[in-house]
């Protein structure tokens, strides 16, 4: 598949190639006249690569806010060629951190000026995300470390001023840790969730990936949350091989042990920003297929590679509740390779994936021919939810789910149509199991930053894609919104 890509020298925009190597890997390949060839993994499993390629939809975004000029990903504010809404938008409170960590793409504490968004600033920024078609659902918070930033508790309650549905702050936990009454005050401000940087259950990961041994801090920062009342815990390891890719199962099962305040495991494979030798590039070079084969190999296949669907598998759901509702759904219409999930269920000690006992494939095709029935006419509006419930119950096995399921629970909670104790109960019962690859010049794709759905909101008031953000413009972002770093700021 032809592709445009970076040089991961000069960045400038290259011609790329996507292509199946004889060893069963996904490579892309790349040639820059100044600075020579790059051949670089892409996804390591082709079989699992076309089974996700197959959950592919078109999307659009519903807003404009830059023009197409110098050409992508150069031109990202959104422009016109960019073909998703925000799901997720990213904060950026501060750069300042309390943490040194080797591997941190946000480059905090070694660019010698301050970032920090004024108050009016942020209102802005998030009015602007409010403002979109469809309104952004969901912001995180981020930096540098977003919790050491004056006024954050004042943030947080902003943001649910404005109506933001879900609110996440992204950690290292080093202030949670110090503070159950914080994490009071955040669950109190409208805080949901905390996405936790968790490497492994060994001291080891930390010390290689932050610098320092991290793991009593995480322990008591999930303590912190427990008692403050900050019941969704997303547990984020910085995935790398010959690192912590040893330890996936052992994070899973942590997080099952926890599952009263911990929601979800989020692994990202690193992304290497800025120049890096070759070879420990390749040493250290983690995809989502290996991190489903650890997960299976590490969980005895309890929790099979079959058993993850790509981000967009979920367009469906979208498209129905948009019938039902007769209201515009966000639709998650990114890139099928930048990110891979499933549930699963956990019962006297064992994994239990939600596909091991339901036919999610039959359930989408469901999905999808019910929201055209219900879009062509009032009746089949009527027909589709009488015979909704009984037809719900044909694609799950009950006998090979959890003991006491209930499946039209289950599935109003999958599909969000039920009250919110439906919702409750499922997410109560389940854990969510994903990865997000975001890219770095030497993968680089431009079909996936055309598509992506996680973006970062700016003083300027523009919407950049992720993945460009980090690669591109966040120096001349900062740059532009900073001030040199005082002797006290750098002490902090």
């Amino acid at each position: 598949m032809k592709t445009k890509s970076l040089c991961p020298e000069c960045l400038e925009v290259i011609d790329a190639e996507v292509y199946e190597s004889e060893g069963g890997e996904i490579l892309i390949k790349k040639k820059c006249e100044k600075h020579g060839e790059f051949d670089e993994v892409y996804w390591s499993d082709a079989s699992l690569y076309h089974k996700f390629a197959k959950w592919r939809y078109e999307g659009k975004a519903g807003t404009t806010l830059t023009k197409t000029d110098k050409g992508c990903p150069f031109d990202c504010g959104l422009c016109p060629e960019h073909t998703s809404s925000t799901m997720l938008a990213l904060i950026d409170l501060t750069n300042r951190c309390n943490q040194r960590c080797p591997t941190c793409f946000a480059n905090a504490a070694v660019t010698g000026y301050l970032y920090e968004p004024t108050m009016e600033q942020l209102r802005e920024m998030m009015i602007m995300l409010r403002s979109e078609t469809p309104p952004c659902p969901a912001v995180q918070f981020a930096g540098g470390e977003p919790t050491i930033r004056e006024g954050f508790v004042e943030i947080v309650k902003m943001a649910r001023e404005l109506g933001f549905a879900h609110i996440q702050v992204a950690t290292n936990g080093i202030a949670l840790a110090k503070s159950e009454e914080f994490c009071h005050q955040l669950k109190e401000a409208g805080l949901h969730t905390v996405y936790l940087q968790f490497d492994g259950v060994t001291e080891e990961p930390y010390k290689k990936l932050r610098g320092i041994p991290a793991l009593k801090t995480k322990l008591k920062a999930i303590e912190s949350c427990r008692g403050g009342g900050l019941n969704s815990v997303v547990l984020v390891p910085t995935l790398m091989k010959g690192v912590n890719d040893d330890q996936m199962g052992d994070i899973v099962r942590f997080a099952a042990d926890n599952l009263d305040v911990v929601k979800g495991v989020n692994a990202q494979p690193i992304a290497f920003e800025g120049r890096i030798n070759e070879s420990e590039r390749k040493k250290g070079r983690i995809t989502i297929p290996d991190f489903m084969k650890l997960l299976e190999e590490q969980t005895d296949g309890e929790i099979p590679k079959e058993s993850f669907y790509p981000v967009p598998f979920v367009v469906p759901i979208s498209y129905f509740v948009e019938a039902w509702k007769g209201v515009p759904q966000l639709e998650f219409t990114v890139h099928p390779h930048c990110g891979a999930a499933t549930y699963v269920f956990v019962e006297d000690g064992k994994f239990i994936p939600i596909t091991e006992f339901m036919d999610v494939e039959g359930f989408m095709e469901f999905l999808g021919g019910a929201a055209e029935e219900m879009t062509r006419s009032k009746v089949g509006k009527i027909r589709a939810i009488a015979g909704l419930a009984s037809a719900l119950r044909r694609f799950i096995d009950k006998d090979k789910g959890p003991k006491g399921l209930d499946s039209l629970a289950l599935l109003e909670g999958v599909l969000g149509i039920g009250n919110r104790e439906a919702l409750a109960k499922f997410h109560r019962k389940t854990l969510f199991i994903g990865a997000m690859h975001f890219q770095d010049a030497y993968n680089f794709d431009l079909e996936r930053v055309k598509r992506c759905g996680i973006h970062y909101a700016t003083p300027d008031r523009r919407i950049i894609p992720f993945c460009s953000y980090n690669a591109i413009h966040r120096p001349s972002v900062e740059k532009a919104f900073s001030v040199p770093l005082s002797t006290k700021t750098k002490a902090d």
